[in-house]
């Protein structure tokens, strides 16, 4: 008998859990994800920028899945688990598993901020990447046509919520579009009440990484123009204005939201199984504590066994990557009745890109930045997409727009049915 192997999400955990188990006829398998394709986060700011198309960083996930023969799609969000049935129950229709794994990923975290929560722009999907291109836009056109001088201000002004790798990379581009892009481009526009934010509650920006990076990101965003703010937090979002902790406001129509991520929720699990940030508990062997044959990877998961990560791995791609991987390989030991192996992470290290032709890696044992550590970025970014197609256009599209600075795909489009249809 097959065992059923159902996967909730086809993000890097599933996918790479589908490749190490592709045409292996021991087992079945079932990718359920609410999107027809899987995309590559760490590059969806550059897709709200305008500066490469959604296309470069998507792929179908049924093309992907073609040619194994072991593999289903079934499209579809989760509603909830039945544990003690071995049910997953999906808005499509339940699927009775024999193992689940749970790659859902996360979601933005607005600590409680319900004006946040409704008026701010995450940045988490293709979807809102889009929607934060057309709002950009969209605010460049209105500011080219406004007269009124604290209008303008506002629709110019830009506030980032959040330092880390996304925030830090969005500023800079961001930065560098009104360089490059809006100054040229916008002639009516007056860019000297223009004024982009970075904040964040902590000291430093890129926390988690190494202090070479963090002063190289501070250094080369002050060049650029953006005004940082450390130490303060966002606390809320009224009429149109930014309230900070230390009780100063910037009014702007532009709140990007890159602060914070949470677990997303899965109905039927036992209370606990989550974990901080809704995350869910697992054990070295990714499976989720108190349940029988229920897995989680990724970002989604709390992992504390892997001793130089006591507190549970960074949310990168690698550790999703090589976990979806680690598991597989302990699925096959498992049909073979053979002890398994516990995850322990690999760590390559952690970069990010911050302004042309400059970026910051931090490696385990050392740290560099500029123009190497740009093509380091360029070099690792361009591996882990999945199509061969997808890596040479993605390649091919960023040498030609860092050198002309000039991206030509910034169309406003609006998905809309039509209502004139012809009988």
């Amino acid at each position: 008998m097959k065992k059923h192997i159902v996967i909730v999400g086809g993000g890097f955990a599933g996918i790479n859990l589908i490749k190490s188990l592709k045409n292996d006829k021991r087992f079945r398998i079932t990718l359920v994800d609410k999107n027809n394709y899987h995309f590559f986060p760490p590059l969806i700011y550059q897709v709200a920028t305008s500066f490469i198309e959604a296309s470069n960083i998507s792929y179908p996930i049924r093309k992907f899945i073609s040619s194994y023969n072991n593999v289903h799609f079934q499209m579809g969000s989760l509603v909830k688990v039945v544990p003690e049935e071995k049910i997953l129950e999906t808005e499509t229709g339940p699927l009775k598993y024999d193992y689940l794994v749970l790659g859902l990923g996360t979601e933005s975290n607005f600590f409680g901020m319900d004006n946040v929560r409704k008026c701010a722009l995450p940045m988490k999907n293709i979807e809102e990447a889009l929607y934060l291109r057309n709002h950009i836009l969209l605010n460049l056109e209105e500011s080219a046509r406004n007269k009124n001088i604290s209008e303008a201000k506002k629709i110019q002004n830009i506030v980032i919520a959040g330092g880390g790798p996304t925030g830090v990379e969005l500023a800079g581009m961001l930065a560098e579009m009104g360089r490059y892009i809006a100054e040229k481009e916008y002639p009516e526009i007056k860019l000297g009440l223009s004024n982009l934010y970075l904040v964040d509650a902590l000291p430093t920006l890129l926390s988690p990484m190494s202090k070479v990076a963090q002063q190289t990101a501070y250094d080369t965003l002050k060049k650029l123009g953006v005004k940082i703010v450390l130490n303060v937090s966002v606390k809320d979002y009224v009429d149109e204005k930014v309230i900070l902790s230390d009780g100063t406001t910037i009014e702007t129509k532009t709140l990007i939201w890159t602060s914070g991520v949470v677990g997303r929720s899965v109905p039927g699990l036992p209370e606990a199984s989550i974990g901080k940030g809704k995350r869910i508990l697992v054990d070295a062997f990714n499976k989720v504590r108190y349940t029988d044959d229920i897995y989680a990877l990724g970002d989604i998961c709390l992992q504390t066994t892997d001793a130089d990560f006591p507190n549970g791995h960074p949310q990168l791609a690698q550790v999703a990557i090589q976990q979806g991987k680690n598991l597989g390989a302990n699925f096959k030991r498992m049909d073979a009745q053979k002890d398994l192996v516990p995850f322990k992470y690999n760590n390559k290290g952690s970069m990010a890109i911050i302004s042309k032709f400059n970026a910051v890696v931090d490696l385990p044992k050392f740290s560099y930045n500029g123009f190497i550590a740009w093509l380091t970025w360029l070099f690792i970014h361009v591996i882990p997409l999945v199509g061969f197609r997808n890596q040479l256009r993605l390649a091919f599209d960023w040498f030609r727009l860092f050198i002309t600075n000039n991206p030509s795909i910034r169309l406003i489009l609006y998905p809309k049915r039509s209502s004139n249809k012809e009988e």
